[in-house]
């Protein structure tokens, strides 16, 4: 029986011939350099494709950067997505780097301060895009040849979504979900607070109109351009009340957002729920800590992360991947904050009954 012989490694020489270009630009390519223009560098991976050459073998580092952008610290949300993307990278020989980063949506691609350990991909082979991002990162990072997955609620501004690879959780449909809770219960005067220029305000007050649409009932929306959540939520809570407006529920844009307007009800001398029903989102910690224990729609963040990393890492091992968007479901968490509304009065009534 004859053996048969065995086909010979593909060499970058091989594929620079079958290109048409020269080894120079062939081995830059290969070795992640990005002072390659995108039509030779797509030239060069479907060639090496073609022939069989084992892209794996052209760069041997193992890590990928959890790059949290735009947050002054690693709040619960982001460092429970950490932790799941760091137990799937690990699960396959991975490590994860974390870089924090600021920089302005306003600056061009080329005037954002990347970090220098994403400068090549012979150290960082990929990223994972945390905290808040626009276009121009996503740009000054393609831009290096890097593979990005980016968590697509968080990106602000108009982006091109369809060039990236990003992974969504519903939180659109869980504050429809939440808000139809709150209308069961008998409640109509329910608001929605938040700063709606930020993405993930923005799309969680969608959730809040189709609800209210569907239900007939007009919407009432506080929205405040503020920086810090619980500030955000207790100013926001304060003005309605100081208003003299209709109110027996709150859908908060998140947990800590909820906590403030925990502190302002409590202010007024309202209780939660006898007086007002609140609702978060995200469900971290600090939810099931709050007294009453807040209701709220819980992320699956570990999922998130370990979903974030999974398209990552495919991306490395395969240069030819498309982009892809994924979206994970989530889960309303009934506590106690919550109350039916034949229970209640209008907080608006009681206001003119203690004035009167």
């Amino acid at each position: 029986m004859t053996k048969k012989t065995p086909r010979p490694k593909v060499r970058i020489q091989d594929v620079a011939r079958a290109a048409g270009l020269s080894n120079a630009t062939v081995s830059r390519v290969l070795n992640g350099s990005a002072r390659v223009r995108p039509n030779l560098h797509e030239r060069v991976i479907k060639t090496a494709i073609k022939l069989g050459f084992d892209l794996k073998r052209r760069n041997d580092s193992r890590i990928v950067a959890f790059l949290l952008s735009n947050r002054s610290v690693l709040l619960p949300f982001h460092s429970a997505v950490l932790v799941g993307a760091e137990v799937h990278c690990a699960a396959n020989d991975f490590g994860v780097l974390f870089l924090p980063l600021q920089y302005s949506p306003k600056l061009p691609w080329r005037e954002v301060h990347v970090p220098r350990l994403l400068q090549n991909r012979r150290v960082v082979r990929g990223v994972i895009c945390a905290g808040t991002n626009s276009q121009n990162l996503l740009d000054a990072l393609s831009a290096r040849r890097l593979s990005i997955v980016c968590l697509g609620n968080n990106v602000v501004g108009d982006w091109q979504s369809d060039k990236y690879s990003a992974v969504y959780f519903d939180d659109i449909g869980g504050v429809e979900e939440a808000t139809n809770y709150l209308q069961s219960l008998g409640h109509r005067d329910i608001w929605y607070i938040g700063n709606c220029q930020l993405a993930w305000y923005a799309r969680r007050r969608q959730g809040y109109l189709r609800a209210m649409e569907e239900a007939g009932l007009p919407p009432l929306i506080r929205d405040l351009n503020i920086d810090g959540a619980e500030d955000l939520g207790y100013l926001a809570t304060k003005s309605i009340l100081s208003e003299g407006r209709q109110i027996t529920a709150i859908v908060a844009g998140d947990d800590t957002t909820a906590r403030g307007a925990y502190r302002a009800l409590t202010d007024h001398g309202l209780k939660i729920p006898a007086d007002v029903s609140v609702i978060g989102v995200n469900d971290t910690i600090e939810a099931s800590a709050l007294i009453p224990p807040l209701t709220s729609v819980r992320v699956f963040t570990d999922q998130l992360g370990k979903q974030m990393a999974e398209l990552l890492l495919n991306q490395i091992s395969r240069l030819d991947v498309k982009p892809q968007s994924v979206t994970l479901p989530t889960r309303l968490i009934r506590r106690e904050s919550c109350g039916p509304v034949t229970q209640l009065e209008s907080v608006a009534v009681k206001e003119e009954a203690r004035a009167s």
